[in-house]
């Protein structure tokens, strides 16, 4: 070191050297390049998906209620009206994550360009809601687009208290959920955590109704709850033919129904992801291939 060096010298030269070392600001995210992402934590970043695997809105049978009541939510939100956070809840293989990527493909279109490159639909991972809040200082800051935050089977145990970072960023914070950003969850749980947790809140807390409470707020912050059931055998076929015939699988229509009829039995369940794996085995056995990206 050359100590006869000016101090304003010596302090430009250890700033710098510190900025060299520092980590490199992140880049500001291009949203422009798809209409889908997936939200990396470490280091952050919107990674693009070119193709979503998704099926088109009229092959999702028998749920019609859940479809039109999350449609018109997420229209509404799309051309800059009020709308809710949304909770599609209930049975495995019902076509929960399936509707909301098909209605984020059917909004962005009935918008109509140049509004359907606004809204762009963005995963963020279960293990990954703790970092919510960065995403939002990112997407809070690009408001001319408006954006989908989806995360797919959302659910907490007893140790996580990750949820309480997500109840102050969907409705009560300070800050709050940015205007340009709507957050839809699915979950098998209809408030998003085992039965068990409130039965131990409720066993050993001084306040038992207080401490529970605190757990079903959660679900309270989502405005819409939309529920799904296991289907019936009726709308189990139809989901069958309607892929059969989307797919161009020529089977004769009582074969088909047998068949169906067999392949839920083995598995010991009805439902649009049974119905999707016989169409997939079907196609196998035709030789045919079968699209569901886009």
């Amino acid at each position: 070191m050359n100590f006869q060096e000016p101090i304003g010298g010596l302090v430009e030269r250890i700033a710098r050297a510190l900025e060299r070392l520092a980590p490199s600001p992140p880049r500001k995210p291009d949203l422009d390049q798809a209409e889908a992402f997936v939200w990396q934590a470490e280091p952050e970043a919107f990674l693009p998906v070119m193709a979503v695997n998704r099926v088109p809105l009229g092959l999702l049978k028998g749920i019609d209620r859940m479809r039109d009541t999350l449609l018109d939510n997420t229209l509404r939100f799309a051309q800059g009206l009020p709308a809710n956070n949304a909770l599609l809840w209930g049975a495995r293989g019902t076509g929960k994550s399936s509707l909301v990527k098909a209605v984020h493909a059917e909004v962005s279109g009935k918008v109509g360009a140049p509004e359907a490159a606004t809204l762009k639909l963005i995963e963020i991972h279960r293990e990954d809601i703790a970092t919510l809040p960065r995403a939002l200082s990112h997407l809070r800051r690009m408001e001319a687009k408006r954006f989908i935050l989806f995360c797919d089977d959302l659910s907490f145990e007893a140790p996580d208290a990750s949820y309480k970072s997500l109840k102050a960023v969907l409705e009560g914070g300070i800050e709050g959920r940015p205007g340009n950003v709507i957050f839809y969850a699915t979950s098998n749980r209809r408030h998003l955590m085992p039965r068990e947790m409130f039965e131990n809140e409720r066993s050993t807390a001084i306040t038992p109704s207080e401490a529970v409470e605190e757990k079903v707020s959660l679900s309270d912050r989502f405005g819409l709850w939309i529920g799904f059931h296991n289907c019936s055998q009726d709308d189990y076929l139809a989901m069958v033919r309607a892929y059969a015939a989307h797919f161009g699988l020529g089977l004769a229509g009582d074969e088909l129904r047998r068949e169906a009829l067999a392949w839920a039995l083995a598995r010991g369940a009805r439902s649009g992801r049974v119905a999707f794996q016989y169409i997939q085995d079907l196609a196998g056995r035709l030789g045919v291939r079968i699209e569901t990206t886009s």
